[in-house]
Formats: structure tokens, C-alpha cells, sequence
């Protein structure tokens, strides 16, 4: 091998560019990045374009790798005003009520993005599924645009299922609809964007890429749902893998590994819904109210939305901290996810199921507690579940979730049997994909590399 794991014949391959262009939402500018430093290593320069408070962050990031690849960070400027600042150029931290406003900002970036690729003239853009008019202007420039999805197989196959209404091989009706048809208010945004893309005549962001597509996943957890996505798409379709992030270095600055360190194996619930995803005061009342009850060890990381003026005492039940004492940990705003599922101590992690969150549990042997909020999150749930390594949270008609129940899946996972079956169900799993990972990468850097040389070779 030579230096920095590039192998020999890599190392005479011809240097190609590759623009990275992801959606603004931190489930899809983590695993771009994660994309863009393994292709780095393969002989790749990699132009990564986002909007500055997107970039920001990265830098911090590419900072802190330790294998500090060379990835050229490219602004993205998008329409502001007093009302929509720069800092909410991202889904991280604002407002729900602001994700409209950022799309219809981002669509008007459209020609920003056009002098961005003139001026690079990369060899390939890879883009993702808001944005399709990115692969327009790419191709009006004669450079091949391939289109990765950070979601899952099985979740795209059965949403281009139902826009289709095609014959399925495989029972999606099954194992999704039921939440899909249960949850109207949940998933009324999927319908939105099945009905926009019906209307557009079909998944732009898949047709207009080339013969492939790239998906964050692993072929011995969705090989199934990968080959009918295929068949639906008529293109191939090429697993990246899970792209697991780790955090470089080991500070513990909250003492939050440390105090895990004081408890006993697999006797402590992690509790995270993600950087967009926020309890109501009446379903963090019920979380507590199970917490109380199930006797668990737990840490619990707690976000509110940007701008919002919300005290953790008013959201908690009355003298909760006090009764739970030394076996509950309380974390306001970030704590380091993949250093927590690592550790010994952890026995569950209750999720809202985002694609990113699901495969960092199997990858780290996790079982998942389900309390999906939207998206793709209940149907994640409803594969996490079908693969034997997560419960769901049962729910009322409503969709609405009582601390009873959250008691209940809580003793399933950390008291029970089932929690133990789950653990061994997850690390085959994990050992699974991490057999894969390096091929996988090999892979898709090759179908990426023929592509390019093909376009160079018609020119």
C-alpha cells in the first residue's frame, strides 16, 4: 500500500474532480462528507459545496479528522433577509415553520449553483434528491451527474412503489403501510412530495442520473429492497455503505463517558431525537413519567429549536432530576452519539429512527427503541423492527405515545429476553456490514471513475 491507504495501482490512476452537493439538512451534509473524505482516498479531488453556516461546521470537522483529507469547501450563497439571516441557511436548529422558506431559497440558488460548476468544471457532480435542476446544469455542461441518496433503499423503493403502482415482489404494503396510512398528519409532507413528484412526471432527482445510483446503505441489510429499486429505476444501484462517522479524539467534557463508565453492562438507555427533531412538553412529560417508571439508568440529550425561549424545568415533570438522581444524565443541546452507543454500559437507544441514527445503532450493536416523528423515520422503524432489532413504541389512533408504553418497550429492550436476542441480531448485523465496508467503497469509486472517463473520452 502507499501512503494514506492508497494502493499502488490508485496511485496511477488519472486525478479526477468530483463536486459534492448536498441538501441543506444535517441528515445529508454528515454522510456527503463522510462520502467525500472516502473518495478522497481514491484518487478524487472533491469540491464539497454548501451554504457558509453548512460550512462552518465542516471545517470544524475536517479539522478534527484525524486523516485530515484534502476536501475544498465551495459557498453557496442563498437569498437572505433580516427576516431569513445566513445562520438559517440550514435545517439544523430552526424553526419547522422555516423549512419552506429554505426551500424556496434554496431553489432561487439555482444560478449561483450554474457559475459555481462553470467555474470549477469538475469531472462529475454528485447531487441529492431536493435539488434535481443540479444535474440539469450539470449536464447542460457536458459533466455526468450521479445523484446519492442518504436514505434508505426501502424506503425510496416503496415510495416510488406507490407513485409506480407497480407489482412488488416484496410485501411493502406489508410491512409500511399500515404506518403510512395510520400517521396522515405524520406523513402528510410524503404525500406532498409523491403528488409534486406525479406530477413532475416521476423521481427527477433518480432520472436524471446517470445508469447509477448511489445509496448510503449495506446489501446485507437491504439487498432485497436495493434489487427492486433497481428494478423500478432501471438503473444500478450502488451501496457506499453505511458511512459510520466517528468523532476524532476522546474528550468528555460533559463527564458524560465517565459517568457511563460507572454503570453496569447494557443497564443504560440513550435517548436522542436527532439535531431536527423536538419532544413536545406532553411527550417529554411522558418520557419522563417512563423513565420514573421503568427504574432504568439513562442519559437523555434534550434540544429545542433555535430562537425558542424554553426552560428545562418547565418541560419536566415537577421534582423529576431530584427522584431520578445519579441514574439519570440530562444533556441541553449536543453530546457525541457514536462515543455513547460504543460504550459497554448502553442497552438501548431510543430514536426517531433517521436513516443516519438507524445504521449508527446496528453498526455499534444498539437495539432501538422507536418513537419515529416523520419522513422516512416510521418506515426506518418499521424495517429496524422486520430485521429483529428494534421495538416500536406503541401509539394511540392519534399517533400520540403514553409513558406506560415507553415503560413497556424500554423492559423489552434492557429486562427482558428479547433485549438479549436483539443485541446478538444487531452484532451479526454490524460484523455483516463492516465486512463490506472497504469493498463497497472500492466499488463505487470505480463505477464513478468509468463514468468520468467516458465523458472525457467523448469530448
Amino acid at each position: 500500500m502507499a501512503e494514506n491507504g492508497v494502493s499502488s495501482m490508485e496511485a496511477n490512476q488519472t486525478m479526477l474532480s468530483i463536486l459534492m452537493f448536498p441538501w441543506l439538512g444535517h441528515g445529508h451534509v454528515s454522510p456527503y462528507l463522510q462520502l467525500a473524505k472516502n473518495l478522497s482516498k481514491k484518487n478524487f479531488t472533491i469540491y464539497y459545496c454548501s451554504t457558509p453556516v453548512n460550512l462552518d461546521s465542516i471545517r470544524g470537522a475536517l479539522a478534527r479528522s484525524s486523516d485530515s483529507p484534502t476536501i475544498h469547501l465551495v459557498e453557496l450563497h442563498l437569498p437572505s433577509s433580516p427576516e431569513f439571516p445566513p445562520e438559517y441557511h440550514t435545517t439544523k436548529n430552526i424553526l419547522p415553520t422555516l423549512i419552506p422558506k429554505l426551500f424556496e431559497a434554496f431553489s432561487q440558488s439555482k444560478s449561483s449553483f450554474y457559475t459555481i460548476v462553470s467555474s470549477l468544471k469538475p469531472d462529475m457532480v454528485i447531487y441529492d434528491r431536493f435539488q434535481p435542476w443540479a444535474a440539469t446544469a450539470s449536464s447542460s455542461l457536458g459533466i455526468p451527474a450521479v445523484n446519492f441518496t442518504p436514505g434508505a433503499a426501502s424506503v425510496h423503493a416503496f415510495y416510488y412503489h406507490l407513485l409506480r403502482k407497480s407489482d412488488s415482489p416484496f410485501p411493502y404494503e406489508a410491512l409500511y403501510l399500515q404506518d403510512y396510512e395510520e400517521r396522515p398528519s405524520q406523513n402528510a409532507v410524503v404525500s406532498k412530495i409523491i403528488q409534486e413528484d406525479d406530477k413532475n412526471s416521476g423521481f427527477a432527482h433518480f432520472e436524471l442520473s446517470q445508469d447509477i445510483i448511489l445509496v448510503k446503505t449495506s446489501r446485507s441489510f437491504e439487498g432485497k429492497y436495493m434489487d427492486y429499486l433497481s428494478v423500478l429505476l432501471q438503473k444500478t444501484i450502488v451501496s457506499v455503505g453505511p458511512l459510520i462517522a466517528r468523532a476524532a479524539g476522546e474528550d468528555d467534557e460533559s463527564g458524560i463517558l465517565q459517568w457511563l463508565s460507572s454503570k453496569s453492562q447494557f443497564s443504560t438507555v440513550f435517548i436522542s431525537a436527532g439535531s431536527e427533531n423536538y419532544f413536545s412538553k406532553d411527550q417529554m412529560q411522558e418520557v419522563a413519567k417512563g423513565l420514573e417508571i421503568s427504574k432504568v439508568n439513562f442519559i437523555w440529550v434534550v434540544r429545542f429549536p433555535h430562537g425558542e425561549r424554553v426552560s428545562l424545568d418547565e418541560m419536566l415533570p415537577k421534582g423529576f432530576l431530584d427522584r431520578v438522581g445519579e441514574r439519570g444524565k440530562i444533556v441541553q443541546g449536543w453530546a457525541r452519539q457514536d462515543g455513547i452507543l460504543a460504550h459497554p454500559s448502553v442497552g438501548a437507544f431510543v430514536s426517531h429512527c433517521g436513516w443516519n441514527s438507524t445504521l449508527e445503532s446496528i453498526h455499534f450493536r444498539v437495539p432501538v427503541i422507536c418513537i419515529p416523528f416523520k419522513l422516512d423515520q416510521p418506515l426506518n422503524a418499521r424495517l429496524m423492527v422486520e430485521a429483529g432489532v428494534a421495538v416500536e413504541v406503541v401509539r394511540d389512533g392519534s399517533g400520540n405515545f403514553n409513558s406506560k408504553e415507553f415503560a413497556n418497550a424500554i423492559k423489552k429492550v434492557i429486562f427482558e429476553k428479547t433485549g438479549q436476542e436483539m443485541r446478538e441480531k444487531a452484532a451479526e448485523l454490524s460484523e455483516k456490514m463492516k465486512n463490506e465496508d472497504e469493498g463497497v467503497i472500492n466499488e463505487a469509486a470505480e463505477q464513478l471513475r468509468k463514468i468520468c472517463m467516458e465523458h472525457k473520452q467523448k469530448k
